[in-house]
C-alpha cells in the first residue's frame, strides 16, 4: 500500500502535509517515490493538500481534472483525496468541479482517514485501520527541520484573504502539547524548529502569550534553531522583541508581512497599523538585533491603489532595504470583504509593472545586505544562514550539522563562503 500527497501553499500547509503523512504511515501506507510508484501499487492513495490565498493556486487544482482522468485509468484502484484551504468551497460545488476526486475532507478532520480509507479495505485491512493508533513517535528520515504549528485559525479578516473562512478562528494549541511536539523534534536530531502561525504572535494559551511560549521553546535542551512565521505587525509586542534578542536559539531572521506602503491601502485592506508604526517597529527591532534578516509580504495592485499610493510603498523599499520579499498580484478571493465591496480595478499590466518594479529595488537592497557581510563569519546549517540566506560552500560539509563559514562573496540572492 502506498500513498503521495502533493502540497499547494505555505508552511502550514506543509506542516498539515506531515501529520497526514504520519497517519498514512501508521495505517501501513508507505510514501511512493513518485507517481508511477504510486499507480503500480496495490492500493494507492492520492493526497492533494490545497491552497486558496491566490487564484492561481486554485486554478492549478481545478485543472487537475484531465490528470485525474489518465491516472485513473492506469490504476482503477486508486484512491483521491482532496483536503487543505479549497474546502471553504461547499462540498457540492467541488463535486461538480472536481468529480473524479473521491473524497473531500476538511484538514481538521484529517484524523477521520483511517476510518475513510476503512471503506475501500478488505477485511484485513479493515481491522487494522479501525485499530490504529496515529505513531508520532517514528523517527522522520533525512530531515533537518520540524513545522510545529502553535494555533490553527486567524481573527484578523484582511479584506483580501480568505483564510479565516478556510481555516475558521484562531484557536491556540496547549503550552504542554508543543513543548511535547519541540521535544520529540530534538529527540530526534532536529535542528530547527519552526513555531507556525496564520498570526503566530497572537498566541494565547491562558496566561502564556507568545514571547512566553519563545523562552519556553529557547528552555529546551539541545542544539537547535527556532524560527516563527508569519508574524502580524499589531501583535508585535516589545517583550517579544526582548525575548528573541535574549533567547539564544533564535535564529536572527523574521518575515513581517508589511502588505502596503500607502495608509489608505492599509486601511482598505483591514490592516490595523500604520506605515509609521511598521517603520517604528523595524527600528526596534534592529535595535535589539542589528545582524536579524528581515523580509515582508507585499500586495501590488490593490483594488483602488493609484499609482501615486503605490510610490509609498516604493518609498518603503528604499528605506527599509529588506534583505528579502514576497511580491504578489493582487486577485480577488471569493466571500472576502474586498472582493464584494471592491472593484478589482487595476489592469493586469499595471499590477506586473509594479511588481517588476519593487523586484528591482529589491534585487539592488538585497544585494546591498549581502555585500556587508563579506568577512564575517555566520552560522550555517542545511546550506542557509541565520539570517535564511541561502549560501554556497566550496568544501565538504554535512547539512544536518551547524558549521561555521567566513563569507567570501555576495550575490543577490545568495552567499558564497569557506569553511572554517
Amino acid at each position: 500500500m502506498k500513498y503521495l500527497i502533493t502540497t499547494f501553499g505555505c508552511q502550514a500547509n506543509t506542516a498539515d502535509s506531515e501529520k497526514t503523512a504520519e497517519i498514512m504511515e501508521s495505517l501501513g501506507y508507505d510514501c511512493a517515490d513518485n507517481m508511477e510508484d504510486l499507480i503500480s501499487a496495490k492500493n494507492p492513495v492520492l493526497i492533494f493538500n490545497t491552497c486558496s490565498v491566490r487564484q492561481k493556486a486554485e486554478d492549478r487544482v481545478f485543472g487537475l481534472n484531465n490528470k485525474l482522468e489518465e491516472l485513473k485509468q492506469k490504476s482503477p484502484v486508486l484512491i483521491t483525496i482532496l483536503t487543505g484551504c479549497m474546502m471553504h468551497y461547499s462540498e457540492k460545488e467541488l463535486k461538480k468541479r472536481l468529480p473524479l476526486f473521491d473524497y473531500f475532507v476538511d484538514i481538521k478532520n484529517i484524523n477521520t482517514l483511517p476510518k475513510l480509507l476503512a471503506k475501500n479495505a478488505t477485511h484485513k485491512q479493515r481491522s487494522h485501520f479501525i485499530g490504529s493508533i496515529l505513531n508520532n513517535d517514528k523517527k522522520k528520515k533525512n530531515k533537518i527541520s520540524a513545522l510545529i504549528p502553535v494555533s490553527y485559525g486567524c481573527d484578523n479578516f484582511c479584506t483580501y484573504c480568505i483564510v479565516p473562512l478556510a481555516r475558521g478562528r484562531e484557536i491556540s494549541r496547549t503550552v504542554l502539547d508543543i513543548e511535547s511536539d519541540v521535544k520529540k523534534a530534538v529527540d530526534n536530531e532536529m535542528k530547527e524548529i519552526w513555531l507556525l502561525g496564520q498570526t503566530v504572535n497572537s498566541y494565547k494559551n491562558g496566561s502564556v502569550k507568545f514571547h512566553d511560549l519563545l523562552r519556553l521553546v529557547n528552555a529546551i535542551p539541545g542544539d537547535f534553531w527556532i524560527r516563527f512565521t508569519s508574524p502580524h505587525p499589531k501583535d508585535f509586542s516589545d517583550e517579544l522583541i526582548k525575548a528573541m534578542a535574549e533567547c539564544e536559539k533564535f535564529a536572527r531572521y523574521i518575515n513581517l508581512p508589511v502588505q502596503s506602503g500607502n495608509n489608505t491601502v492599509l486601511k482598505r485592506m483591514g490592516r490595523p497599523y500604520t506605515v509609521g508604526h511598521y517603520k517604528k517597529l523595524v527600528g526596534k527591532i534592529r535595535k535589539a538585533m542589528p545582524d536579524i534578516a528581515i523580509s515582508t509580504d507585499i500586495i501590488v495592485g490593490f483594488p483602488g491603489e493609484t499609482r501615486k499610493q503605490f510610490g509609498d510603498t516604493v518609498k518603503l523599499f528604499q528605506d527599509i532595504k529588506f534583505d528579502m520579499a514576497f511580491i504578489s498580484e493582487y486577485s480577488p478571493r471569493p466571500k472576502t470583504v474586498a472582493a464584494k465591496m471592491f472593484k478589482d480595478d487595476v489592469p493586469h499590466e499595471e499590477k506586473e509593472r509594479r511588481k517588476n518594479e519593487l523586484n528591482e529595488m529589491l534585487k539592488k537592497n538585497a544585494l546591498e545586505n549581502n555585500k556587508k557581510l563579506i568577512g564575517k563569519t555566520v552560522k550555517v546549517l542545511n546550506g542557509r544562514t541565520e539570517g535564511n540566506k541561502p549560501i554556497e560552500i566550496d568544501d565538504k560539509y554535512k547539512k544536518d550539522e551547524f558549521i561555521k563559514i567566513k563569507i567570501t562573496k555576495a550575490n543577490i540572492w545568495s552567499l558564497k563562503g569557506k569553511l572554517l
